[in-house]
């Protein structure tokens, strides 16, 4: 672990960690109960701690985590504290379990993988694990609610390498590999593959009781946003309109779904669609944000900007969303946060250090922000992950 931490953000560190604890007990309380193998990890014993001791995800050479206190600048009220966590390579999609004490997130580290695995850490940089197979691509981890259990997606069983970077001659595009989605038990190790369609399907999420994941989906043959059961059971489409369609995460209440969209209009961008898309592609670029409700009625599109607005997320209080955008960079290249009322009204900038500020996830309780961000960066590429403490001056809560 990173020695860099002062008094000041250890005392930091202390108050995001008993705040967050206090959030995981206000939402096992709303449960009822919580859950036997929950139970025995937190007491110590019983056993929940005899699965943990079962299995554990092997650390990574190299000091790549690890809390440092860092300075938000003045202008981003929304800070209350501000913590590094990640030091070197390319870190992303930071989330916390249910009970908020806990991030899943991927990275490539040199020397470490040549692509994204997926790596579990609590939030003050310590106790690092892998928990994906150190083998194919990983994208989009996610912590199962009231269970010892991890989803993200992966490329493995297509093959043990890293597939091939897609080619830039066309633009920014993105690969489409051959993920499918996977849950891990991270008591005894086992890994259980939930899809097995030919294509993309990644992108996954879980609603907030755990009995549904909603993920993106190419095998109707475009983009489309989908739902199954937590055992993989019971697909459903849930979007048919052409283009991409992703991203989702799922309201705190389980209700409402936000995610990403790109709909051609022209007869241009309708060819090009379709034409990368019949090469494993699709175009990074204009992208708005919609609402819908949890079982894909009520659509409505939240931004009406005409920039690439991605990575959306809902406050807990369910009023207001967190995202990114390069809306006020003419050149498109800088990214920040914002946050929107889900009507689209209540616009609010959050972030102004760095060029690509992303991912932003609450914690259940509301009190701490995380996301990945180039800020303080020593060279190009380099994103890490911070944690911030939410507070502060604005127009949301």
């Amino acid at each position: 672990m990173i020695q860099g931490t002062t008094d000041h953000g250890w005392r930091v560190i202390a108050r995001i960690m008993a705040r967050a604890l206090a959030g995981a007990a206000l939402v096992l309380g709303i449960g009822g109960c919580t859950p036997a193998g929950d139970a025995g990890q937190a007491g110590g014993g019983g056993e929940g701690a005899d699965r943990l001791e079962a299995w554990r995800g092997p650390t990574p050479p190299g000091e790549w985590t690890g809390a440092v206190d860092v300075a938000p600048l003045p202008d981003e009220g929304r800070f209350a504290a501000l913590t590094k966590l990640t030091h070197g390579g390319t870190n992303a999609e930071a989330y916390f379990s249910p009970e908020g004490d806990r991030l899943i997130f991927q990275s490539t580290w040199p020397g470490v993988s040549e692509c994204d695995q997926m790596y579990t850490m609590n939030l003050d940089g310590s106790d690092l694990q892998l928990v994906s197979t150190g083998t194919g691509r990983t994208t989009c981890g996610y912590h199962f609610p009231g269970a010892d259990r991890i989803l993200f997606s992966s490329t493995h069983l297509a093959g043990e390498q890293c597939p091939p970077a897609p080619d830039r001659s066309r633009g920014y595009v993105w690969g489409l590999f051959e993920y499918d989605v996977f849950t891990r038990e991270l008591g005894s190790g086992e890994i259980r593959q939930l899809t097995d369609a030919p294509g993309y399907d990644a992108e996954a999420t879980i609603s907030t009781d755990g009995s549904t994941i909603v993920f993106t989906s190419v095998r109707s043959g475009d983009l489309e946003i989908w739902t199954m059961a937590a055992d993989g059971s019971d697909p459903r489409q849930l979007t048919s309109e052409l283009g991409y369609e992703g991203g989702a995460f799922f309201s705190a209440d389980g209700t409402k779904l936000v995610y990403r969209a790109f709909h051609p209009e022209t007869e241009e961008e309708v060819a090009d669609y379709r034409a990368l898309l019949a090469q494993n592609l699709v175009r990074g670029g204009r992208m708005e944000l919609f609402v819908m409700d949890a079982d894909g009625s009520n659509r409505r599109q939240i931004t009406r900007n005409g920039a690439s607005n991605f990575a959306p997320f809902f406050h807990p209080n369910g009023e207001q969303i967190i995202f990114s955008s390069n809306m006020d960079d003419p050149t498109g290249r800088a990214f920040h946060l914002y946050v929107i009322n889900v009507d689209g009204t209540g616009l609010e900038r959050i972030t102004t250090d760095g060029f690509f500020n992303s991912f932003p996830m609450f914690s259940p309780d509301g009190s701490l922000l995380a996301f990945a961000s180039d800020r303080g960066a020593p060279g190009p590429g380099e994103i890490n992950v911070f944690l911030a403490e939410w507070g502060g001056v604005g127009g949301g809560e």
